[in-house]
């Protein structure tokens, strides 16, 4: 299954996140017929777990693999599924304040725009670790993509977990991130009940 190319607008209203960060909505949209149908339990595991997809951006299986991963963490199954989310790159680098969204970041690492450790990375999913530093490559410093980050950057404040150079752009991991440090909007109990079923 490829991932969503269609109205962002449209996605958003589906899974409850027609406010959410950049892509809120400025008017409301009242729904056709008055009464909303009642959502099963059933129904809310499965919008927690898309809507965790969508805003990761991640396929069905890629995600599934998190949850077995996630399980076999000693701990919470929930609180490791979101380290793990939060600790692939392309979320990292989004997390730092270089990028508006997780798909711009996404398709910069994809087009071999940085390094980890000085190595060039073009796997969105690369999970980061404690003290790996996220640069630029000399190709990735000559876009516009660039300049935009520097600008971008000057506005948003990296979370404890991230520390931003903002004179070269490097990010670097100066600890593990917390679960809380996921989607606030995701609830994980719901996608933990959906995998437990």
């Amino acid at each position: 299954m490829a991932r969503y190319t269609g109205p962002i607008q449209k996605k958003l209203r589906s899974l409850g996140l027609d406010k959410y960060g950049v892509y809120g909505e400025k008017k409301k949209v009242n729904p056709v017929g008055g009464r909303r149908r009642r959502i099963s339990g059933y129904g809310l595991q499965l919008k927690e777990k898309q809507k965790a997809k969508f805003l990761y951006g991640i396929l069905e299986k890629q995600f599934s693999n998190y949850y077995k991963k996630a399980s076999l963490i000693e701990g919470s199954t929930g609180d490791n599924l979101m380290v793990l989310l939060e600790k692939r790159l392309d979320n990292v680098l989004y997390r730092s304040g270089l990028f508006t969204t997780r798909n711009q970041s996404r398709q910069a690492v994809n087009h071999g725009h940085f390094t980890v450790n000085s190595k060039k990375v073009n796997i969105p999913s690369f999970q980061v670790s404690i003290g790996d530093e996220i640069a630029w490559t000399s190709k990735g410093l000559k876009t516009k993509l660039f300049e935009s980050s520097v600008e971008l950057s000057k506005e948003i404040a990296p979370p404890h977990w991230l520390q931003l150079d903002k004179n070269t752009s490097t990010t670097t991991v100066i600890k593990d991130p917390s679960p809380e440090d996921g989607e606030i909007v995701i609830d994980v109990r719901q996608i933990v009940e959906f995998y437990s079923r």
